[in-house]
């Protein structure tokens, strides 16, 4: 059974939404006959991919709304939801999934980090705050997903600004669902959803086929939309490459860089190559 904020009539907002992930989940919602916004930067973009939620759409062109919208901007964000709620009113469904990676340095210029932290951290602090009020306000289940990566938990070295901003995302949302369910007659959600390797125009790197490794965003939507009727908070996603097992020992190790007081990223520190080889290979 899907989750009940998911119904014909109801409201998904989709940021990043003209291509990649984004665009596969509003493609979802708006097959199950849902009111659909897809919020993006990308105007060219957004104009392409109306037409196939129109197409998807099961009342054609009047479930279907876009909005050019810089997430870094608070403003920008605020107007949005003003949009949304003149046009369909309630929202049942937030996902804050726009999201850059154009690569980082650790002494990398400051404009860099800022960019980077403004979409994808700060992007979906705002969409929470300015969308949570009157979502909850409704009375009815309804969803925030927040985007979140991998390398935001175990942080891997080559792109610090990224992984800065996705344990941001992660320890933001942890406290924004924590809040959620402690706020009385709440029955809004909130889900960090952990995408494994998708090929999107963000990961393609100028490839033209998907690699065996990858899953679609197709693929990675319906497990995402699976695990939250579940009710799943955290929506760790495996692919074709790397199976669940295996994320969650590499979660644990870099957890246990605290606990053990190892050096900080030691899973890529010569001294613990072997021990982290073994640490892999053991039964949870």
């Amino acid at each position: 059974m899907p989750h009940p904020a998911l119904c014909p009539d109801h409201t998904a907002v989709v940021t990043g939404g003209a291509s990649g992930i984004g665009l596969a989940a509003a493609l979802r919602f708006a097959g199950l006959g849902m009111n659909v916004c897809i919020a993006d930067i990308d105007e060219t973009r957004l104009r392409e991919s109306a037409a196939r939620l129109t197409a998807a759409a099961t009342r054609g062109e009047a479930a279907v709304m876009t909005a050019k919208v810089d997430v870094s901007s608070r403003d920008s964000v605020a107007a949005l939801e003003r949009a949304v709620r003149a046009r369909f009113g309630a929202v049942d469904v937030l996902m804050n999934n726009a999201g850059i990676q154009p690569g980082s340095k650790m002494f990398g210029p400051e404009d860099n980090w800022q960019r980077i932290l403004g979409v994808n951290l700060w992007g979906i602090i705002h969409g929470a705050q300015v969308f949570a009020a009157n979502m909850i306000a409704q009375g009815r289940p309804a969803l925030i997903i927040n985007t979140g990566s991998k390398q935001g938990i175990t942080t891997p070295p080559g792109d610090p600004a990224y992984n800065v901003s996705k344990a941001g995302v992660k320890a933001f949302t942890e406290a924004l669902q924590h809040e959620l369910r402690n706020t009385p007659g709440c029955q809004v959600t909130a889900h960090l959803f952990i995408p494994g390797f998708v090929f999107t125009p963000l990961t393609a790197n100028g490839r033209i086929e998907k690699p065996a490794a990858a899953w679609t965003p197709e693929q990675t939507v319906d497990f995402m939309l699976e695990r939250v009727a579940a009710g799943d908070f955290y929506v760790l996603c495996p692919d074709n490459d790397v199976p669940r097992a295996l994320d969650e020992r590499r979660i644990l190790w870099a957890a246990g860089d605290i606990v053990e007081n190892r050096p900080p990223l030691s899973r890529w520190h010569a001294d613990y190559t072997e021990a982290f080889a073994a640490f892999v290979k053991k039964s949870p």
